[in-house]
């Protein structure tokens, strides 16, 4: 008896939860994410549009002189690349599933050695594999927590492609190495900068400020303190309603509660109403987007069409991206053919501002020096503000010497018996080199060798 009456009470109770959701999601609106964000410039944002069309340039079947480009942007340019420094091309049958196709492009005009990487592919269950390829807390890594099935497609890549990127590092020192991709290609990108910064000795000691990643759309794939960490080489590119960054639930949950998806909407209601937001920043292995983040902002709140596009920038902790949008464009804002479509756009209106103000040469080379030192101090702040927080293993920046310099020491794991030397009788592959760098506990986790030192 007692029983049944407390069921109506359950119901409104349940009710309330919901209503309360849809509340705050129906008056939530994309800009908000970024409102107290600053602005980015046009040196700090030219790279953006040219990663995403090396990205899409994934999706053509051939990409020689000859062949008709299928997918190109609109414009006489295409994807404004030379066919002939394409090094390396790899598709499904490469990879056998292990990895999205992804090619190596040596960018001459931008001093540039990019890694691409293509998203998602909804007709491969290879795909579909490596996304489930996790569970919440299966893989611990550098103090944080990581999406397992990306990081083992890191390492898949940089087993198979870690001589031809020393060559390249080695003949062309002047170069950077940069990391792109677009949705699930975005979060192995990520991953692949974090296993190189940490282990930079494999491609020759080259310096940590030459690596960096810019990751289009990516899927939430890392702890909030290797988030906030990794600011200064990782990159996230986001377009205004984007669902995907924003999905704090389990991807491998939605994917296998899609039958009962209602059952998995109301749970959600139930926990974001009656679980503060201060909480959730406090389970270490609750997994965010990664890096420094690049909001494209084109649509306001209760106001029709599409405005200028503006791109806002910041290394947030709290705030990173919490609440879905209930938005027509949150699908569609997801495509990278509109994300370079709008990035471009925002940055030919950067640089038409900078061309109207006529700055001078010499002014706009300390503008830039001084924006790398904004960049570096704002880093600094959100690692104070993560300790601040009390984010789970959050490290605060050391007052001992430069920040960067601090930092790469911080990363380079000392050569130990978990690191042996690379030579030619000697040779290791990334997946051999991560099962010997982490190990299980008693309670199965994994975890740290205490032989290494991070």
């Amino acid at each position: 008896m007692s029983l049944a009456c407390g069921l109506p009470l359950l119901e409104c109770v349940y009710c309330l939860a919901c209503a309360r959701w849809a509340w705050k999601r129906c008056l939530h609106s994309g800009e908000v994410d970024s409102a107290t964000w600053g602005l980015a410039t046009a040196a700090d944002f030219e790279p953006v549009p040219r990663m995403c069309r090396l990205v899409m340039a994934n999706y053509e079947p051939d990409l020689s002189p000859s062949a008709p480009l299928l997918f190109a942007p609109p414009g006489p340019g295409g994807y404004g690349i030379d066919p002939a420094c394409v090094l390396r091309r790899r598709t499904y049958a490469d990879t056998r599933g292990r990895v999205t196709p992804y090619l190596l492009y040596l960018d001459h005009a931008h001093a540039d050695i990019v890694l691409a990487l293509r998203g998602l592919n909804l007709a491969k269950e290879s795909d579909y594999a490596l996304l489930l390829d996790n569970r919440l807390g299966k893989r611990r890594f550098d103090g944080g927590y990581v999406h397992n099935g990306l990081l083992r497609a890191a390492a898949w890549v940089l087993d198979a492609e870690c001589d031809l990127l020393r060559e390249l590092l080695e003949r062309y020192p002047d170069y950077t190495l940069t990391f792109t991709g677009h949705s699930l290609g975005a979060g192995i990108a990520a991953m692949l900068t974090m296993v190189l910064v940490l282990n930079l000795d494999k491609l020759g000691n080259v310096d940590r400020t030459r690596t960096r990643c810019y990751a289009i759309a990516p899927a939430r794939c890392m702890s909030l303190n290797l988030a906030v960490r990794y600011a200064d080489v990782i990159n996230s590119v986001v377009l205004q309603d984007d669902f995907l960054p924003r999905t704090a639930t389990p991807l491998e949950d939605i994917f296998k509660s899609i039958l009962c998806l209602p059952c998995l909407l109301g749970l959600r209601c139930l926990r974001d109403t009656c679980i503060p937001e201060d909480a959730l920043l406090k389970d270490p292995r609750r997994l965010y987007a990664p890096g420094r983040i690049y909001h494209i902002v084109e649509r306001r709140m209760c106001r029709c069409g599409r405005y200028p596009p503006v791109v806002k920038t910041a290394v947030p902790v709290d705030g990173r991206f919490e609440h879905i949008v209930l938005s027509c464009n949150a699908t569609a804002d997801h495509a990278i053919i509109w994300i370079e479509r709008e990035a471009q756009k925002a940055l030919d209106l950067m640089l038409e501002e900078e061309d109207t103000m006529a700055v001078p040469s010499e002014q706009q080379m300390e503008r830039n020096e001084t924006l790398q030192k904004e960049h570096v101090e704002e880093h600094r702040a959100a690692l104070r503000r993560a300790v601040t927080l009390s984010v789970p293993d959050a490290r605060g920046p050391s007052p001992y010497g430069t920040f960067d310099e601090v930092e790469q020491h911080h990363h380079q794991p000392e050569r130990s018996e978990s690191f042996p030397p690379a030579g030619p009788r000697q040779r290791m592959s990334w997946n051999d080199l991560i099962e010997r760098v982490f190990d299980k506990d008693e309670d199965g986790h994994i975890v740290l060798r205490s032989s290494v030192l991070l």
